[in-house]
């Protein structure tokens, strides 16, 4: 920037961002000073090295303000985790079955896990044709992105909101009078409903409830 450019001459753009020309850096540094702008080198590794007049100081602290702002739009990526057993109740399968739904209409994903214990574990089948029946009974909100796999005691299968769930769920939100809230910062949210939440970028909240 200014008096620490190192090239003989430049490609000088306007602060307008028109086109002036190749110029000898001490006239582009004349043109800076006669504006009470900052010399500042947009591409360096061109032939000659492009710089632009601007306002350095204005310019950081718009940079910041933006990239602040999309922080704050960002949705943050949650994994919710809802257990069930291979042989659940029809009532505690349409219960955590909602608590899907609800996770899936919210924009976040849902990992599924049947737990096997005792002679279950020979019978894998089992939880194959539950994870099966529920990716079919919640289709309209979302789709499988990992096919249910065995992972030692588990089975496990993470589903995801379509792209227009996850869009209306962002659109909800903003309704709201906000941008999309920061779950992985939430922290628990009550011991009836069993979830806790995972701090970083991205959490995993696990129901264990009508287990």
């Amino acid at each position: 920037m200014n008096e620490q450019i190192r090239a003989r001459e430049v490609r000088l753009v306007g602060p307008e961002g028109e086109q002036v020309g190749i110029v000898p850096l001490e006239r582009a540094l004349q043109l800076a000073a006669d504006v009470d702008l900052d010399l500042v080198e947009v591409a360096p590794m061109a032939r000659p090295p492009v710089c632009k007049l601007m306002d350095f100081g204005k310019f950081k602290y718009e940079s910041a303000l933006k990239a602040r702002e999309a922080r704050r739009n960002q949705q943050q990526t949650v994994i919710k985790e809802m257990k069930l057993r291979p042989k659940i109740d029809p009532h505690d399968y349409e219960t955590k079955k909602g608590h899907v739904v609800r996770f899936l209409k919210a924009g976040d994903k849902v990992k599924v896990t049947i737990m096997f214990r005792g002679r279950e574990q020979s019978r894998p089948e089992l939880g194959y044709r539950l994870l099966r029946r529920l990716e079919s009974e919640i289709s309209e909100l979302g789709y499988v992105e990992a096919a249910p796999k065995q992972d030692g005691r588990n089975m496990i299968m993470v589903l995801a909101p379509h792209r227009a769930t996850k869009a209306a769920a962002v659109a909800a939100t903003a309704s709201r009078g906000g941008a999309p809230r920061d779950r992985a910062a939430e922290g628990s949210v009550g011991p009836e409903a069993g979830e806790t939440a995972a701090a970083g970028d991205t959490g995993t909240v696990a129901d264990n409830s009508g287990e």
